[in-house]
């Protein structure tokens, strides 16, 4: 038999044991729950192009020597971890799309793009910055991935560069 006057101590005890383990619990699902919703791109062996949005009305797409004008933000494929961003710093950034001015997996995943549209590039290493990286903000071998929209971008075919 239970003496009365601490039956009611060892229920608060349990009570709060069981509280305790209740806030535990839900803290680890949470947990578990936002990193599996985190994508992790590690050892991509070549290049993804993901088309976010597409604007309805495209009557051309870029093409090798065009002028292209875009808003990126660049993260690490391992963590998404953000290594750059062009909106961050209120800049568009402008490139001629197949001349070797910016790194692979860009001059490719920028082809046949409409202007406001949105893609995610998913960059292998050797698209990228290979085995050296670009230290100190991009390890060797990364895989990069890039949220990009294009603001705007000019042909070379007719006469706009």
């Amino acid at each position: 038999s239970i003496i009365p006057c601490c039956s009611f101590k060892i229920k608060k005890i349990k009570m709060k044991t069981i509280i305790i383990f209740g806030l535990l619990a839900i803290l680890v699902f949470v947990t578990l729950v936002a990193q599996s919703e985190a994508k992790v791109y590690k050892n991509v062996k070549q290049l993804r192009i993901g088309v976010k949005h597409k604007p309805e009305e495209c009557t051309r797409t870029t093409g090798p020597g065009d002028k292209v004008t875009v808003h990126y933000t660049g993260l690490l494929g391992e963590n998404e971890q953000k290594f750059d961003s062009s909106l961050d710093r209120g800049q568009p950034f402008t490139f001629t799309l197949g001349r070797g001015q910016v790194i692979k997996g860009w001059d490719q995943g920028m082809l046949n793009a409409c202007k406001g549209e949105k893609r995610r590039l998913v960059i292998p290493s050797d698209m990228g910055y290979g085995d050296r990286g670009s230290p100190p903000t991009i390890p060797p071998k990364a895989t990069l991935v890039f949220d990009v929209e294009i603001i705007d971008f000019k042909s070379s075919n007719n006469g706009d560069l």
